[in-house]
């Protein structure tokens, strides 16, 4: 007997072919043959009119349910896009529940920001400014990260993502140095100490030597709590007291520890928002003159009015130059039952025990990474240091609602409020969430601290809806909305964003699949399993093309007139080169190989959850990785090239259009105009990065003759090959380093990107170990190259200019985009550490 078979499509479709051969095993029953042999008895017929006329009632009820049951259905198509994934939710523990995680640099778009894990936290922070660089409007406060600020260099040199963190910031002529530790073992999460140092490096003794640090205290509109500052006359260390909801009462004081304090002051003051702190603290400034005639800056004390209590309160100091300061928060529960205080450390104490954190550090981060015994200096490994620190001490707690709109809202509606823990691509231009950034920053965090990285996912995928889709941008609170332009604000559930936490849980289960047999990480596995399933089955529903194992992007602007090639920004490509006219007949290459990935991982985590349905997700990666299929859709017989397929044509340009007459003075924008019709076919002139998917995830064949053509490819430096990294599109593409529009510079279009980099030199080290590869010879050399090209310039970049950098040059490896960019980039210590 011949089986009824399924064949996969790849896209979770199936198609049933049937045989039969027998009679079913249970036959249909058949009527009764009196009832077959039973004749009608004839019934005079009625005029039609008449019977609508007697029936119209029921003809309108039938009518109004049909328009009730249209409307009905419309507004649940509505609400599907901000209804929240219905199963058990991914964060069980948090706020306080987590005392080593309260508490932290959870602001990672301050300089220098503390705060807890709770909703409507109170913050606390630093800024600080050099009284001669003042400016109108505040500038020259340093308070916000900003690209602006023109720092010599910051970041953390070390932070263990726990219980303290260290980081240095060059503002010539100014050295700071902050840090903190936590002591979570007490109620509300326990007390901190965080230090402030400054020293002025040698410069010539006519530059004045005043810096002024101002430390405050601010609660959000939504933090139900109050503060007061405590004068010297009041205490013997003046500070700041409070209460807040979530921490119950607390005291912070300032000690200082050593250098001359020249003047202080302070407000305490009502703020307008959290957004708004330095721009009202400037509003409070004034000029005073001491005894000797010398002028200062000075705040003006208490200016709320009885009515009102402050939600905002700076203590300014005002030093010669070399100083010490260390602040301490000490929780309530700090007291013990007998009323002795036990006060967190500061001074020598802190001295000591900061030391031994770093010292702990570095005994930690040696025995992960073992970059000594690979022969790397102490100054590389100083650099080593600072990638992962800056990423561990970028990940910031944001709570609030995103803005999203789906085909069935007329306009944007609020996505349910929730908090996220995440880490971020850069404090300076993106201080917030990206999902496609998160995955490649899991590979790193998980390496480190597992806990922490499941912590992240777990955030993530609460932010799952009742589709399956996550907005790709989380852009969650007054601080974050503050550094984004409306236009990139709204998220829309039609387009996706590369699943990359897949790259991350592969990694977990590969290499710390041991680690995952307490019971607690596995109940995460457990509870993120169903969101995997309906996250996967979203992708392979919503993303499809139109072709049986095709996948296209959504998002592209098929109308667009001012880009020379419409932006993919779903893909994290932005404007890397796709088929020059949008059209659903698009098959993305990168798309289809994600889902493959995807397809894999799922099987591996069903394998180890033991769910049954493991063989669905096999039988999806092997249809979805097997290359005959993969060429006929993506290789281009022209070329010899993987590559996108779609309508396209390479003869556009951006032209000025001529000014209208009734502006005859006027400058448009230039145009794009397209000088040869498009027609169906791969987009093989454009070979860069989409062209290396199959390669970077792992899908070729190692005997595939396809293999040697990419490795070929990879190592031209006519066309891919640099002596600092991959570039990511060809020299003798159409659009190399072309323009995107009149006013955007190319992105994707030749520089060389980091993330990509790790998952070309991942790939090799795959094929090149492989012994009976005919083509492993080939794949370790160049992974040897790639990788020891990619550690010299990002070292050179980095002693050169202080920083690491979103992209580097193709042409002279120099840092370019935004700085600090701690995110992917720092992938260089797995890069280091041969950790893939």
């Amino acid at each position: 007997m011949v089986k009824n078979r399924k064949k996969n499509t790849g896209n979770g479709e199936s198609t049933t072919n049937s045989t039969p051969t027998s009679s079913p095993k249970f036959p249909l029953k058949k009527p009764p043959n009196s009832i077959l042999s039973h004749k009608k008895k004839s019934v005079p017929s009625k005029n039609p009119c008449s019977v609508l006329i007697d029936n119209w009632k029921t003809i309108i009820g039938f009518i109004c349910l049909c328009v009730a049951s249209v409307f009905g259905y419309l507004g649940y198509l509505e609400t599907r896009v901000n209804t929240p994934f219905d199963s058990q939710k991914m964060v069980q523990r948090t706020g306080i529940d987590e005392p080593d995680r309260y508490w932290g640099s959870y602001r990672p778009g301050t300089y220098f920001g503390l705060s807890t894990r709770d909703p409507n936290s109170l913050v606390m922070g630093m800024m600080w400014y050099s009284p001669q660089n003042l400016g109108s409007g505040g500038s020259g406060i340093r308070h916000w990260c900003e690209i602006g600020d023109n720092l010599d260099k910051y970041g953390w040199t070390h932070h263990d993502g726990k219980t303290f963190g260290l980081q240095t910031i060059h503002d010539m002529p100014f050295l700071l140095e902050t840090s903190f530790i936590k002591f979570p073992d007490k109620k509300f999460g326990g007390d901190w100490t965080a230090r402030i140092n400054v020293q002025m490096a040698n410069v010539s003794k006519e530059w004045p030597r005043d810096f002024s640090v101002v430390w405050y205290v601010a609660l959000n509109e939504k933090t139900n709590g109050h503060l007061k500052y405590v004068t010297e006359e009041m205490s013997s260390v003046p500070g700041i007291y409070g209460e807040t909801s979530g921490l119950g009462e607390f005291q912070m004081k300032v000690h200082q520890v050593k250098g001359k304090v020249l003047h202080k002051s302070y407000v305490s003051t009502v703020t307008r928002s959290l957004k708004d702190l330095k721009e009202d603290l400037f509003s409070h400034f004034s000029v005073v003159r001491d005894k000797t005639g010398k002028q200062f800056i000075t705040l003006p004390g208490d200016v709320t009015t009885g009515q009102i209590d402050p939600n905002f309160i700076a203590l300014q100091l005002t030093f010669d130059s070399d100083f010490t300061i260390d602040i301490s928060y000490q929780s309530s529960s700090s007291l013990t039952l007998g009323g002795e205080e036990t006060s967190p450390p500061v001074k020598k104490e802190y001295t000591k025990l900061l030391s031994e954190k770093v010292a702990n550090f570095d005994s930690k981060f040696e025995s992960l990474y073992k970059l000594k015994s690979k022969n790397f200096s102490e100054e590389d490994i100083s650099f080593a240091k600072y990638a992962l620190s800056n990423l561990i001490g970028g990940i910031g707690y944001f709570y609030g609602a995103s803005k999203v709109q789906s085909v069935y809202t007329a306009n944007p509606v609020p996505y349910w409020k929730a908090p996220l823990y995440t880490a971020v691509p850069s404090r300076s231009f993106f201080p917030r969430g990206f999902l496609w950034d998160e995955g490649f920053h899991g590979l790193l965090i998980s390496s480190w601290d597992l806990d922490i990285e499941l912590d992240i996912i777990c955030h993530w995928f609460d932010l799952l809806n009742v589709e399956g889709w996550i907005p790709r941008e989380q852009i969650l609170g007054v601080e974050a909305l503050a550094k984004v332009p409306e236009e990139f604000v709204i998220q829309r559930n039609s387009n996706a964003n590369p699943p990359t936490f897949f790259l991350t849980l592969r990694k977990i289960l590969t290499k710390y699949k041991s680690e995952l047999s307490s019971k607690r990480r596995l109940d995460v596995l457990e509870r993120l399993y169903p969101r995997l399933q309906t996250w996967f089955s979203w992708f392979n529903s919503t993303q499809k093309g139109e072709k049986a194992g095709s996948y296209r992007w959504r998002g592209r602007d098929e109308i667009s007139q001012r880009e020379l090639n419409p932006k993919t920004l779903s893909s994290g490509l932005d404007d890397y080169p796709r088929a020059s006219h949008p059209t659903s007949s698009e098959r993305h290459l990168d798309l289809r190989c994600w889902i493959a990935l995807a397809s894999r991982v799922m099987y591996e985590l069903s394998s180890l959850l033991g769910k049954d349905n493991d063989i669905k997700y096999y039988e999806t990666f092997a249809y979805l990785t097997d290359n005959k299929r993969l060429n006929e859709l993506h290789l281009s017989p022209y070329t010899d090239t993987y590559s996108d397929y779609g309508l396209h044509t390479d003869s556009v340009v951006l032209k000025r259009p001529k000014p209208s007459q009734e502006n005859p003075f006027e400058n448009p924008d230039l145009v794009r105009v397209t000088l040869n019709p498009p027609d169906l076919r791969f987009v093989d002139s454009s070979l860069g990065y989409v062209s290396l998917f199959p390669l970077m995830l792992e899908i070729l064949d190692p005997n595939s003759h396809q293999l040697g053509k990419i490795l070929k490819d990879l190592r031209d430096p006519n066309l891919l090959w640099t002596d600092y990294g991959i570039r990511s599109l060809a020299k003798n593409s159409p659009l190399y380093l072309k323009y995107n529009t009149e006013h955007d510079p190319p992105y994707w279009r030749a520089q060389i990107w980091m993330n990509m980099n790790y998952l070309i030199l991942k790939a090799l080290h795959i094929y090149g170990n492989d012994k009976d590869g005919p083509y492993a010879q080939n794949a370790k050399m160049i992974y040897e190259e790639l990788r020891q090209n990619l550690i010299k310039n990002l070292l050179k970049e980095y002693k050169r200019t202080g920083y690491i950098w979103e992209q580097y040059d193709d042409r002279t490896g120099k840092g370019k985009g935004c700085y600090p960019f701690t995110g992917w980039s720092s992938l260089i210590l797995l890069i280091m550490a041969e950790n893939y």
